[in-house]
């Protein structure tokens, strides 16, 4: 009797011992990591897209840039090296989208305030009419942490040619003049190596709460 009971002991320690290790295997099975997706222009709607790069499938990345911010200061890339962030376009006098907007990128600013890896950046759509005093005056009311969140202004050309060529972000509009913008609710996710990551609807609470949930996966994707 007792060597049977040393025998059913030993059996239920390695059926115990297998069933930890099918356990582990299953659990890693379904939770492999994802990495998110690089998006290139061919995957954008081409009419947020300049013609003149609708065809590229690989290697795009965000061009350099140099433009104002809120406090009258010069930020270029060199500013988001090393950055994951959070870019999106939008004007001051908007009445429409862009409170949303600007409501839900305070909630991100929010989420990410003592991550060092996480920035925001904000677009004008209408330089001419948002200079820096009147992003200053438009951050103070919004909130707007300046260590985090730059709302800059500039060139229309070269910010035409951003949201374009470089964003995939803003509908082109012909009609009133050469580069002019219909901007969209879009946020675009920007990895460490300024590419796109992802697309969000900045209006769509929903949506903010992705964008939240794949900063972290692709910050996983630094620490791999």
């Amino acid at each position: 009797m007792l060597s049977f009971f040393k025998e059913y002991k030993r059996f239920a320690i390695v059926f115990l011992a297998i069933s930890i290790i099918i356990v582990f295997i299953i659990y890693n099975t379904l939770n492999v990591y994802q990495p998110l997706p690089i998006y290139q222009p061919t995957m954008v709607s081409t009419e947020l897209v300049d013609s003149t790069l609708q065809y590229k499938k690989k290697y795009h990345k965000i061009a350099d840039f140099s433009l104002i911010n809120q406090n009258g200061k010069t930020i270029t890339q060199a500013d988001y090296k090393d950055k994951i962030y959070v870019a999106d376009f939008f004007f001051t006098t908007c009445q429409t989208i862009c409170p949303i907007m600007t409501d839900h990128m305070a909630k991100i600013q929010k989420e990410i305030l003592n991550d060092n890896d996480v920035m925001l950046l904000s677009h004008s759509v209408t330089p001419e009419i948002d200079t820096v005093a009147q992003l200053k005056r438009y951050a103070k009311k919004k909130g707007v942490n300046d260590k985090k969140w730059n709302l800059v202004t500039g060139d229309k050309k070269q910010i035409y040619d951003l949201a374009r060529k470089s964003y995939l972000a803003v509908k082109d509009n012909p009609f009133d003049g050469p580069y002019d913008m219909i901007h969209t609710e879009n946020f675009m996710l920007i990895d460490k190596k300024r590419q796109i990551r992802g697309f969000y609807d900045g209006t769509d609470p929903a949506e903010i709460e992705r964008l939240l949930n794949e900063i972290e996966i692709l910050k996983e994707e630094y620490n791999r």
